[in-house]
């Protein structure tokens, strides 16, 4: 039987000084176990943050089942984390890289066995993680962009407006945000979802980057649903559960 968790919120500080907000649920456990830490997507401009993932019981949901700790982080400029939202950008990247820094300083976490698990804008932000941090145990990147360029293109005038106000449009702003130009980085497994009718972020986009990790010799599984932008969980879980079964049950030997 496994110890209901509770929920807490935290506070922590950027490297240079901006505030982020996470929120944990730790199940109780005598030795150090693993850990996920999910970043959300776009909110339709609520800007909860991490608040959305608790309140839909995904960290409850995942502590209790897993037996690990599950954390929420608000991107730059969602929640209770300083911004300005930069979508995706280095100031994204680096609240998400100071949450990832808090889990690993838990003496009730494995700082080898920590996933990280991004949805749609948060999926293009924790790709550009990857290619920064390699002690990652796995990543799991759901609905996301690669080539924000390409994507561009061919995105909805509302998504190029939020792009440019939020990135601007240099190729730095692009290349800072596009995870396929930084592939042979990456050394975490990886674990793409992605719907084969995703009118936001094309398949397309988790096809080639899927293509560019295997060849930069990255275990990667890519798995295609028959649905939009939005996975149900009763389309995912079945591919979910036994990839994370498998990473926190086996801990990788460094010795």
């Amino acid at each position: 039987m496994v110890d209901i968790s509770v929920v807490t919120r935290h506070l922590i500080e950027r490297t240079d000084g901006a505030a982020v907000e996470l929120f944990q649920a730790q199940a109780s456990n005598a030795t150090p176990t693993g850990a996920i830490l999910f970043v959300h997507g776009n909110q339709g401009g609520l800007l909860i943050g991490a608040k959305e993932i608790v309140d839909n019981g995904t960290l409850l949901r995942f502590s209790t089942g897993l037996n690990i700790t599950a954390a929420a982080v608000s991107q730059a400029g969602f929640g209770a984390s300083d911004g300005p939202a930069d979508f995706c950008g280095p100031g994204t990247q680096q609240t998400i890289m100071a949450a990832l820094s808090f889990l690993k300083e838990q003496p009730s976490i494995d700082p080898e066995r920590i996933v990280l698990y991004g949805n749609s804008r948060g999926a293009v932000a924790s790709a550009m993680v990857a290619a920064q941090v390699s002690d990652l145990r796995a990543i799991i990147l759901s609905s996301g962009v690669y080539d924000l360029k390409a994507a561009f293109e061919k995105s909805s005038r509302g998504l190029r407006q939020a792009i440019q106000k939020e990135a601007g449009l240099s190729r730095k702003a692009f290349l800072a945000r596009s995870a396929l130009h930084h592939a042979h980085k990456i050394r975490s497994e990886t674990l793409l979802l992605h719907g084969r009718h995703d009118d936001r972020a094309p398949v397309a986009q988790a096809e080639i980057f899927s293509e560019a990790l295997s060849d930069a010799g990255v275990p990667v599984t890519l798995s295609v649903f028959e649905c939009g932008h939005r996975i149900p969980r009763e389309y995912s879980q079945g591919v979910l559960r036994p990839f994370l079964e498998r990473v926190f049950d086996s801990i990788v030997a460094h010795h």
